[in-house]
């Protein structure tokens, strides 16, 4: 069975930080891109950051460039999300997603995982 589990969730103050963590389990990590999105309630679901299957390229929305840092380690089949100087408009469910190219746009992803809910207090 292939799947994706995010850990890391959780609530904060403004400007503190948490790093959320994905697991692939099931299929072939490294072929794949890796990325994280999130949802607000009443909003779309929206890319936030993704990093390429050899982890050489990575994209990062306007909204995080600067706070936000994505990872891998192809050896523990492991993705991160280190998010810093949180906002509260950074409140929102983060997901893990999975997909064959190189893409940040929620609709190409392949595999997703079950969400982790991120909550920023001013």
């Amino acid at each position: 069975e292939m799947r994706l589990e995010e850990s890391g969730g959780g609530s904060v103050q403004e400007g503190e930080s948490l790093r959320l963590s994905c697991s692939s389990i099931g299929f072939k990590y490294s072929a794949h891109c890796m990325g994280w999105f999130r949802q607000a309630p009443g909003k779309e679901r929206e890319g936030v950051s993704c990093i390429s299957g050899e982890g050489l390229a990575t994209y990062y929305s306007n909204f995080v460039k600067g706070r936000f840092t994505i990872f891998r380690d192809r050896a523990q089949n492991t993705q991160y999300l280190q998010m810093n100087n949180l906002a509260p408009e950074d409140t929102a469910m983060y997901y893990c997603a999975a997909s064959r190219t190189f893409s940040c746009l929620p609709g190409a992803q392949a595999l997703w995982g079950q969400g982790t809910q991120v909550t920023v207090s001013s």
